[in-house]
């Protein structure tokens, strides 16, 4: 029996996405930062509450994307599902569990800032022609296209 818990979260990238190519296709790995702050009821300003951080992988396409558009620091919302697992330190030999969000959606936030949009070509319609170019990144969230 499979117990499917979704989860919704945002935050920001700790590090650069990692991937690679298994058998089964594609994959994106990440870990995603997410800060907690809430308004002190007292001296009425918010105040950091702590920060947890959730590992993150991408199947397929979307994980050529992942890989492709998103840097270190980068905000995103993601959403997927909650996944338990538990393996074996190969040093302590002790069991450890793991929690992973498997995603099926991952995207820029734009709480903050401004991304570029490059649109992948249809998988029925024309093929696309050149290079792909490289997703527009803006250091200046005042900048637009």
């Amino acid at each position: 029996m499979s117990t499917k818990i979704p989860v919704t979260i945002e935050g920001n990238l700790t590090g650069d996405p990692e991937h690679g190519q298994a058998d089964a296709g594609r994959w994106t790995r990440f870990t995603v930062a997410v800060n907690d702050r809430r308004l002190n009821e007292i001296t009425r300003l918010w105040e950091d509450a702590g920060t947890v951080f959730h590992r993150v992988v991408v199947f397929n396409q979307q994980a050529s994307h992942v890989a492709a558009s998103l840097r270190k620091g980068d905000s995103v919302v993601v959403a997927g599902e909650l996944r338990f697992g538990t393996y074996v330190d190969k040093e302590t030999g002790n069991s450890r569990e793991t929690r992973d969000i498997v995603a099926d959606n991952v995207g820029a936030s734009l709480k903050f800032t401004n991304v570029g949009i490059d649109r992948a070509p249809k998988a029925n319609g024309p093929a696309a022609t050149g290079p792909v170019a490289e997703p527009t990144r803006y250091a200046d969230s005042s900048l637009t296209r």
